[in-house]
């Protein structure tokens, strides 16, 4: 069986982050609980299209709620008009746990804009860096965290 791989990627906020635009109609919230089963809803279809699993919903809120490095201040949800439309999940080691957006509002510069409003907030906390993981055959999603000047660290295998 081959091995997957991830990249450990970083952006050193020494630099300066871009000032980020957000899309039409998106209003940026943070995480509480009545947008709990959204939340989940939303990683489940970024997982299955990204790659991996997400634990069932009450498993998952009480790992992501009592993790040593949670802060809901950390949690960037982003709102349309149809409900929780995307998701970046940091934890206060100024990593980014998780990012996921909605189909119906990829290609229009979310992605981008949350990934440069937690590099803002990070910056904000005094960090050096921001780190995240991403599996080596998304193609896709390490094209987005380029473009905001994140650099690949190392190569790792995927834990099974």
């Amino acid at each position: 069986m081959e091995e997957d791989y991830c990249w450990l990627m970083r952006r050193d906020l020494a630099e300066v982050v871009p000032a980020h635009r957000w899309p039409t109609g998106i209003q940026l919230t943070h995480y509480r609980l009545e947008l709990t089963t959204a939340v989940h809803q939303l990683m489940e279809l970024g997982y299955r299209d990204g790659g991996g699993r997400v634990a069932a919903l009450s498993v998952w809120q009480q790992r992501f709620e009592t993790d040593p490095e949670y802060d809901p201040d950390l949690c960037f949800i982003a709102l349309d008009a149809e409900g929780v439309v995307a998701v970046c999940q940091c934890w206060t080691s100024a990593y980014i746990k998780d990012l996921v957006v909605h189909p119906r509002a990829q290609r229009q510069g979310l992605g981008r804009a949350l990934l440069l409003h937690a590099f803002k907030v990070f910056q904000q906390r005094r960090e050096g860096f921001v780190d995240l993981k991403v599996l080596e055959d998304n193609l896709r999603a390490r094209r987005l965290y380029e473009s905001v000047g994140m650099y690949v660290v190392r190569r790792e295998p995927v834990p099974a």
